[in-house]
């Protein structure tokens, strides 16, 4: 017995409704459909990758002023020591950081760039979970790095260390920049997440309706 056309009609709504929704859906990040060509002006425009530019911004000030003037000496010596209570761990950790937060913006840029082109909805969630673990655990990072820059800066005697305060500027902004990048890597969770989501309901749309073959 045939089902009435009615109601044929309505499960073909249903199901164009829902992979409306689902293509909607996909389309976070700029994925667009699976297999998708790459759109560098929609790539540009899209939160996460303004958010990882930041990121990537931060983290260059951070270990570049470091670098080149985290470390200076007193009048009366050649050798020079970190800045930061002439702690070498804390311009260590900063520098550590910052290079790391380097190239995993580098990185994540490029999986964004790439994402189109990953077809498997199980892959999707992969990498946006791995987005999720890299960003939280750098967020948290950051924030060690703020508050242990922090308290090596309170206890530094610039006037037996340093009293000429060459690198004070340099030592600040690391110091700031660290604090702005625990936002910018929380930030780039929340939108993973968000992310997540949408391909948790493209996995879901799947199994209910699969493709059927032509």
């Amino acid at each position: 017995m045939r089902a009435p056309a009615a109601g044929r009609r309505g499960w073909r709504k249903m199901e164009t409704a829902a992979g409306a929704a689902t293509a909607a859906a996909t389309a976070a990040y700029g994925a667009g459909k699976a297999g998708g060509a790459f759109d560098p002006f929609t790539f540009i425009r899209q939160p996460q990758t303004i958010v990882r530019a930041v990121s990537w911004i931060f983290s260059i000030v951070v270990f570049g002023s470091i670098i080149n003037e985290g470390y200076v000496n007193r009048p009366n010596e050649i050798e020079e020591h970190c800045i930061f209570n002439r702690n070498a761990s804390a311009c260590n950790y900063g520098i550590t950081i910052g290079a790391l937060a380097f190239f995993g913006c580098l990185a994540f840029l490029t999986l964004d760039a790439y994402f189109p082109q990953i077809s498997s909805v199980k892959d999707r969630k992969k990498a946006v979970l791995g987005d999720i673990g890299f960003s939280a655990c750098w967020s948290f990072l950051w924030f060690v790095s703020f508050c242990f820059l922090t308290n090596q800066w309170q206890v530094t005697n610039l006037a037996e260390d340093n009293p000429l305060k060459e690198g004070a500027d340099a030592a600040r902004a690391a110091i700031t920049f660290s604090f702005f990048s625990i936002f910018t890597w929380g930030y780039q969770v929340l939108l993973a997440m968000d992310h997540l989501k949408d391909i948790t309901f493209s996995e879901e749309y799947n199994k209910l309706f699969p493709a059927q073959l032509a």
